[in-house]
């Protein structure tokens, strides 16, 4: 499978492909289209893959893809005909949830595997590991550490230089909530951004930096930055299939219901459910739905389907 796409993209447009020895299209009709997808860096590099092996079969339908953080994503999931899909890394708010009906949007909710949040710093970094109170010390809103000493004497005396995503990426918001014990509550002299390559990037080029993102960005990038322990453990998809790490956390996929009565959205959100079980989500560094959570979710799909038919 390819390398995830560098986020420093901030839209992709899926390439036409050619049928690999005349493949058809399962149904027997040729699907074109656009279907439009914003929302999660976290989720991205799954919906840029499950994207692109669509594309394989179908090579007449677009999807373009942006990055914009699970708050943004759903601004736009607001706007009737504008995004189709939100990627989410966190549960859609009621107050977002009260205003997609309120633009007559019908939110369907989608859970397509698990994420570990993983905390980087530079590879010479002395430590092994964190705990979840000495990262509430670096990142709380209130006198924050200001140098790696205060969180630990025999950590180096130099600047700590943070950089995370902005508060409009569902990261943010479970990181500060499961850190810090509230969500939306962080210090604000840190580098915010939504492309999470340029956390990587930060954090490699600086023995003072840290950062926080979706573990398969860090699983990407692991010969450049160094993942701390969490209370002992570190981040994998063994860990977060476990619950052993306590920084894992739900991704999603948020579907406008009425939208299905398009035959090409519908067979891509189908073509991704079914695959949320198997190599696509692995290999991308998360961990996969079981067969079971896929055989529930598409009997919601059908059900959903059948409504608006």
């Amino acid at each position: 499978m390819k390398k995830i796409l560098a986020i420093a993209l901030i839209a992709v447009i899926v390439p036409f492909a050619v049928f690999a020895g005349g493949e058809q299209e399962e149904a027997g009709e040729q699907l074109s289209g656009s279907i439009k997808i914003a929302g999660s860096s976290t989720v991205y590099p799954v919906t840029v893959a499950m994207a692109e092996e669509f594309s394989k079969l179908h090579p007449q339908v677009e999807i373009p893809v942006q990055s914009t953080g699970s708050g943004g994503g759903f601004k736009n999931f607001f706007i009737p005909g504008k995004t189709s899909i939100n990627d989410a890394s966190r549960p859609i708010k009621d107050s977002e949830l009260e205003a997609a009906r309120a633009n007559g949007i019908e939110p369907l909710e989608f859970q397509v595997g698990i994420d570990a949040v993983t905390i980087v710093v530079h590879k010479d970094f002395p430590a092994d590991t964190i705990t979840i109170d000495q990262l509430a010390h670096i990142w709380r809103p209130d006198d924050p550490a200001q140098k790696w000493s205060d969180v630990d004497p025999s950590w180096p005396d130099i600047e700590i230089e943070l950089y995370g995503p902005t508060s409009a990426s569902g990261t943010f918001d479970f990181f500060t909530e499961e850190v810090v014990g509230e969500g939306g509550a962080s210090r604000s002299d840190y580098q915010g951004t939504e492309q999470d390559n340029t956390i990587v990037q930060a954090v490699s080029g600086s023995k003072g930096a840290s950062g926080y993102f979706g573990m398969a960005y860090y699983l990407e990038n692991k010969d450049k930055v160094k993942a701390l322990k969490v209370n002992g453990v570190m981040p994998s998809i063994e860990t977060a299939k476990a619950g052993e790490y306590v920084l894992s956390r739900p991704l999603f996929i948020y579907v406008a219901k009425k939208e299905l009565i398009r035959p090409e959205l519908r067979e891509f959100v189908r073509f991704y459910l079914e695959r949320t079980d198997g190599e696509i989500v692995k290999q991308v560094g998360y961990v996969p739905m079981t067969t079971a959570d896929v055989e529930d979710y598409l009997a919601k799909f059908d059900e959903a389907v059948a409504d608006v038919q």
